[in-house]
């Protein structure tokens, strides 16, 4: 038996770390699209969420992405058919899966209490072919640079209904301050509370103000 030798299992490449940073890059340079985007289009790929409210908990975004659309509120990824199971089906032709993922988030903001869909717009960046393998490693390359409030703080806007028989789980922390969608109300676990996550946002927006005006 061989003695064990981390190093010998170590994979590190410069390479890697340039191909992501170019997909960063390509991403911040993509135009900023309504919700939903004005065309159906197909393809799988990572999109961001941004927000721009004047007035309410979010208000101080508007500052922040008035002039250019600086901080995402949400990172979010929509990927091929049978991409978790290493399955993906490419004899199914043309699919939508980011486009609908992204028409679902605006069905979302429009009944969400406190939001107005108008105050959200998008960034996307399509990958297909060999570059879908990416999905996952830029959407996550995203959210650790930006840490999103709706990723990190906030979580379960991009839940969907858990459907019949698993609505034991608790209301995600994200529909509690947000109430409305309707799938949400049947959810019967216990829990945050309201008030307290409304103080985290607070908190959470005062610190993010403050980098920016630093910044």
């Amino acid at each position: 038996m061989l003695d064990f030798d981390r190093n010998q299992h170590v994979f590190h490449s410069p390479d890697f770390e340039e191909i992501i940073k170019d997909t960063i890059r390509f991403f911040n340079g993509t135009p900023v699209l309504s919700i939903p985007a004005p065309e159906r289009f197909h393809g799988t790929g990572v999109y961001a969420i941004y927000c721009t409210a004047q007035e309410g908990i979010y208000r101080d975004f508007h500052r922040i992405n008035r002039t250019a659309y600086n901080i995402p509120i949400y990172i979010g990824k929509a990927v091929p058919k049978g991409w978790r199971m290493g399955r993906p089906n490419a004899a199914e032709g043309k699919t939508y899966e980011l486009n609908n993922r992204i028409r679902e988030h605006g069905r979302n903001l429009q009944v969400g209490q406190g939001l107005r869909p108008q105050d959200f717009h998008t960034r996307l960046m399509i990958l297909e072919g060999v570059e879908s393998d990416l999905i996952g490693t830029v959407e996550a390359a995203l959210i650790r640079k930006y840490q999103p409030l709706w990723n990190t703080l906030l979580d379960g806007f991009g839940n969907h209904d858990p459907g019949k028989g698993r609505y034991e789980q608790a209301m995600s922390d994200w529909d509690v301050c947000h109430p409305g969608r309707v799938w949400a109300k049947k959810c019967r676990g216990f829990h945050s509370d309201q008030e307290q996550l409304l103080k985290k946002i607070a908190a959470f927006m005062a610190s993010l103000k403050r980098r920016h005006e630093n910044a």
